[in-house]
């Protein structure tokens, strides 16, 4: 169902310059999946604002009950592509779970991730926290606080139960990482035994985000990491308190990414192209002008179709604050970031942090080479499809060059130990020699075997 320029032109209000010209897509009738959450804001706004229809490309999105489903749906092809936890693309390549080539044109945002508590526990942590002059808890909040929490809920035989959506997703790790510097054990894999929870201090389980608040609420779990709009939600629900965004935990760190499988791509080149371009169009537009257009943009994933949260519980992050216990609303423009920051660049960096997560908790049950993490890194996250869609709009005239990375390669500079709420930096070009820097989890040659770290 190819339409002529002219055709599309007119029933886009004349989006494009007139000397733009169209991709020859090899499909133009596509399905995308996505979870309920914030983040997938590229896809909602690449729909509403025409962008994917300007690359002549009739897209439908369909919400998914869990991760499981949606990875399940892109490789039985049900799904062209999706909304997918970095993680994901990753863990089916090596074949972590599910096996298949699954590939990262774009990344689809930085940020956006807290970790909540029950208000039992807060009122719990609050005694370990400093106060600033005004009486509000000292931000970053470090694990620390829920160390001797957790130490008495052991001592008295009760398991300390926590929330996270997916085992390689960003959250999973993002919890662990907070626990871990704080002191607390999050748990080990093996291939014996994937729940996570060998030698565990705390345990973690899968809940699907929208559930999280309700799962909160009803006792089960005492706290959880996932995104917005359900931290936010836990607030205005009266339950929980969110103590810490990702963005305090490490400053602009990559999170979802659009996930399509290597078939796809290698059978519809112009089309992966093209989906890419459309998805560029619409990070900037969320974004631009000192995200100008967020209440626009929050007004459209409150509907139904799309997250189906109150227009402000998905404004109260998304619009650039973020509110702690309720009442202690904090100004933070950064915790959405969409474009800003070369958030959009699948860069290799990002895909060797999540590969060393997955080692440094036996995901990954033996030792590799810093080689094999660049190779993985290459395999599945795509930088050439993506600098073609980015040259692409600037020759429509619908970006320019100074918006896009192009003198890299790969990897962006190493963070610095100080945006990182354990103090240890990250590069992602020495990836065993910083897993060697932690102080919980795997390094070096070990393993865990039954119960126990061996090596």
């Amino acid at each position: 169902m190819k339409r002529t320029v002219a055709c599309l032109l007119a029933t886009s209000c004349l989006t494009l310059p007139a000397a733009a010209e169209m991709l020859d897509v090899e499909k133009d009738e596509l399905t995308f999946g996505f979870i309920k959450l914030t983040d997938m804001a590229p896809l909602a706004i690449a729909y509403e604002m025409g962008y994917f229809e300007d690359e002549g490309l009739f897209v439908t999105l369909e919400a998914q009950a869990n991760w499981k489903v949606l990875l399940d749906g892109v490789i039985g092809g049900q799904l062209d592509g999706a909304h997918m936890l970095a993680g994901q693309p990753l863990a089916a390549t090596i074949g972590f779970g599910t096996e298949a080539h699954i590939i990262t044109p774009f990344s689809m945002d930085l940020n956006g991730n807290g970790i909540t508590v029950s208000n039992e526990i807060w009122e719990q942590m609050k005694e370990n926290i400093p106060s600033d002059a005004d009486g509000k808890p000292v931000h970053p909040i470090s694990a620390a606080a829920l160390k001797p929490v957790v130490d008495s809920y052991r001592a008295e035989g009760k398991p300390f139960n926590m929330g996270m959506v997916f085992p390689v997703s960003t959250h999973n790790y993002e919890l662990r990482y907070w626990l871990a510097a704080g002191g607390i054990k999050p748990g080990y894999y093996s291939p014996e035994d994937v729940t996570g929870q060998i030698d565990a201090e705390v345990l973690l389980s899968v809940t699907p985000p929208p559930q999280m608040p309700a799962t909160l609420e009803a006792g089960t779990i005492y706290g959880y990491s996932v995104g917005e709009p359900w931290n936010q939600q836990a607030v205005f629900m009266g339950i929980g308190v969110p103590v810490i965004t990702d963005y305090e935990l490490w400053k602009n760190n990559p999170e979802k990414v659009f996930g399509i499988t290597a078939a796809f791509a290698e059978e519809n080149p112009n089309t992966a192209i093209a989906v890419t371009k459309a998805l560029i169009r619409a990070a900037i537009w969320l974004d631009e002008n000192d995200n100008a257009n967020r209440p626009e943009a929050v007004e459209i994933l409150s509907r139904s179709e799309y997250v189906g949260a109150d227009y402000d519980v998905i404004a109260n992050s998304m619009t650039g604050t973020f509110e702690y216990e309720k009442g202690d609303k904090r100004e933070v423009p950064d915790f959405n970031v969409f474009f800003r920051y070369n958030a959009t660049y699948p860069y290799y960096s990002d895909a060797v942090w999540y590969l060393t997560q997955m080692r440094r908790w036996g995901q990954i049950a033996e030792a590799k080479p810093d080689s094999w993490y660049d190779e993985v890194a290459r395999n599945v996250y795509r930088p050439d499809i993506y600098l073609e869609a980015a040259k692409s709009l600037i020759d429509d005239g619908l970006a320019t060059e100074d918006m896009f990375d192009f003198e890299t390669d790969g990897y962006k500079p190493a963070t610095p130990a100080e945006d990182v709420i354990d103090g240890i930096a990250y590069d992602g070009r020495t990836p065993n020699a910083y897993l060697e820097s932690l102080p919980i989890g795997l390094k070096g040659e070990q393993t865990v075997v039954g119960n126990e770290v061996q090596g």
